[in-house]
């Protein structure tokens, strides 16, 4: 270890800003400290062991009117660092700006905890998870809600396909009443959705305890899921999925012909 970077309370996660000169944290919080959001430089052609150990701006997050604490699940930084990407554990996403520490927007796109929230490869949709059995994908520009997936059993982890217009989800009854439940019954199964039509079309079995990670090969040819069982495991689609035709085509097989 090089540099350790020392928090008031438990880290929740880490995100590396665009360009590699700093990183943030999201921690929970302790005693009488707040959650907080940490920015840190790490400047590419300084020594690491020269790395201030306090952050370049730390940004409050004070309880609720209502007196509740809220705790930060997931951070990331958006296109070119214009903004830092928060969700909570109320049901709640915030942006803030990684200058000022001012928050620039808020909204609230589900009843209960946001698990995990997934990106596309270009950073323009993201995808939520959530305890409340949904899962819902925005456009990262104006935070539109675009589309929502449910579910009877909590969503802990969702990825957009970038070969295909697929959704995948992971989660299932939550870890507590593992130890009596089914897999069957559980729900540990691995969904899959048409991203455009909301539909569920497919699952795949396995695991024997909830999903609490996802994640597909960047060529679509397999994807991998980590569970409360302690096992990863990882799938190679069939032919059949790889041939898979867009339930309603863009263009009508007749039209194309008449076009010719």
């Amino acid at each position: 270890c090089i540099r350790t970077f020392p928090h008031r309370g438990p880290v929740r996660g880490v995100a590396f800003a665009e360009g590699s000169q700093m990183y943030a944290s999201i921690s929970d919080p302790f005693v009488e400290h707040n959650a907080q959001i940490s920015i840190y430089d790490i400047p590419e052609n300084d020594n690491p062991e020269d790395y201030p150990e306090t952050p370049r701006l730390e940004i409050d997050l004070p309880k609720m009117p209502d007196g509740k604490r809220v705790n930060p699940t997931n951070i990331v930084w958006l296109n070119l660092n214009e903004a830092l990407f928060v969700t909570f554990d109320n049901g709640s996403i915030r942006l803030y700006d990684p200058v000022s520490g001012e928050e620039l927007e808020e909204i609230f796109p589900h009843e209960k905890k946001i698990n995990r929230v997934s990106f596309n490869r270009d950073k323009t949709l993201f995808i939520t998870s959530s305890a409340d059995f949904t899962s819902k994908l925005y456009d990262v520009v104006d935070l539109e809600h675009l589309k929502t997936y449910k579910t009877d059993r909590p969503v802990n982890d969702a990825v957009i396909s970038e070969t295909k217009d697929h959704i995948l989800l992971g989660g299932g009854q939550e870890a507590m009443s593992v130890t009596t439940t089914a897999g069957k019954v559980g729900k540990f199964e691995t969904r899959f959705f048409y991203l455009v039509y909301e539909e569920e079309f497919g699952t795949v079995k396995g695991h024997f305890g909830p999903i609490n990670a996802l994640d597909i090969n960047p060529n679509g040819l397999s994807y991998a899921s980590g569970a409360e069982d302690g096992y990863v495991r990882l799938h190679f689609f069939d032919k059949s999925y790889l041939d898979m035709k867009d339930p309603v085509p863009e263009v009508d097989e007749e039209e194309k012909v008449a076009e010719e």
